[in-house]
């Protein structure tokens, strides 16, 4: 059986996507179709978690006036707001801690007594969470990482396991000259409730650097390989890859690419590219590979390549927008205008 519970750290100012993230976290942003967050949740309530706590810090109230039901994905939310930043492991105790006092809501016992599991937020995954959950219970182990390839693992956590899956060695982030490829930790974990016992509270405390390497000193921690299709969407370029790889079939579901409350001229070109709701696209534009947010407007004749309008912002007719530009909220770019690269 599926844990019940799970933790999703979603805390962080989101600084590499601003200013998309000026107003709102990084979860809150559209994947397609819905917030990132509900795409996280989503995914582990298909795998039968049934309550999600989610631990935050930036903006937090933007959460609980989007999901004031106490629901979001499929799955029962609460929240766990951090006074200062606790680090991954240190977020990860405090939210643990507040939902075993019940945070003042409804809601019996401590949901973090027995396994269960702990995810970034800005992770999305089609790799089944069942085998992560049956090599950690096979194992009998305390802590189970999801692993995947990657050809540059300096941004990562590098891991290395044996043949049984059982984890020898933990660098996180290392320097770029000295592992060009490799299996690195994913941000997504099994954990017991032993772990929490390692986190020392009150101060901030790394998962990766402090509290895993702990457990893998003690031979219990394990990582499963997975080759599925993964994806950080915390970076200007991975926001842009994650909504188009949804509706390019790289994922296992594809969702359209053009919501139906948005208005696009039969005489524009949409091209690898994703229109949101309340969004206007005027004849002779054009998109390639692109994500245009809700309410935001592309003027007659204007291009727009690789690249990511906000919120409402408007890109002026002749204008040309490409090379990862990022538009925040209610931005205008100026008819004829001209943008590569950058953020305004």
């Amino acid at each position: 059986m599926s844990p019940h519970s799970a933790i999703v750290l979603a805390g962080g100012l989101g600084t590499r996507l601003r200013p998309l993230t000026e107003q709102r976290p990084k979860q809150m942003l559209p994947i397609v179709d819905r917030p990132m967050i509900e795409h996280v949740i989503a995914k582990l309530a298909a795998e039968g978690t049934a309550e999600v706590v989610l631990s935050l810090g930036y903006r937090p109230d933007a959460f609980s006036a989007a999901y004031s039901s106490g629901r979001c994905g499929g799955a029962g939310l609460r929240y766990a707001t951090e006074p200062e930043p606790l680090g991954t492991a240190g977020a990860i105790l405090f939210a643990a801690r507040r939902a075993a006092t019940g945070n003042g809501e409804a809601g019996g016992g401590d949901p973090f007594a027995e396994t269960f599991w702990a995810l970034n937020g800005d992770v999305l995954t089609d790799a089944p969470l069942s085998e992560l959950l049956a090599l950690h219970r096979a194992r009998g182990a305390e802590a189970t990482i999801l692993t995947i390839p990657m050809a540059d693992a300096s941004r990562y956590g590098l891991v290395e396991s044996d043949g049984t899956g059982r984890v020898s060695r933990f660098v996180e982030k290392p320097a770029s000259g000295a592992v060009t490829s490799g299996w690195i930790n994913a941000g997504v974990y099994v954990l017991e409730p032993s772990v929490l016992a390692r986190i020392p509270p009150g101060r901030p405390v790394s998962m990766e650097r402090e509290t895993f390497a702990a457990v893998a000193a003690d031979g219990s921690l394990y990582a499963l390989h997975s080759e599925d299709y993964w994806i950080d969407a915390g970076t200007p370029a991975s926001y842009l890859q994650a909504n188009i790889d949804l509706i390019s079939g790289r994922r296992a579901t594809t969702l359209g690419a053009l919501s139906p409350r948005a208005t696009v001229s039969p005489g524009a070109t949409v091209v690898g590219s994703v229109v949101m709701e309340r969004a206007t696209v005027e004849a002779g534009a054009r998109l390639d590979g692109s994500v245009v947010l809700p309410g935001a407007r592309i003027g007659a004749g204007a291009v727009v390549a690789d690249s990511v309008v906000g919120y409402d912002a408007v890109v002026g007719p002749g204008a040309r927008v490409a090379g990862f530009t990022l538009l925040g909220d209610g931005v205008t770019v100026a008819a004829g205008e001209s943008l590569q690269g950058g953020r305004r």
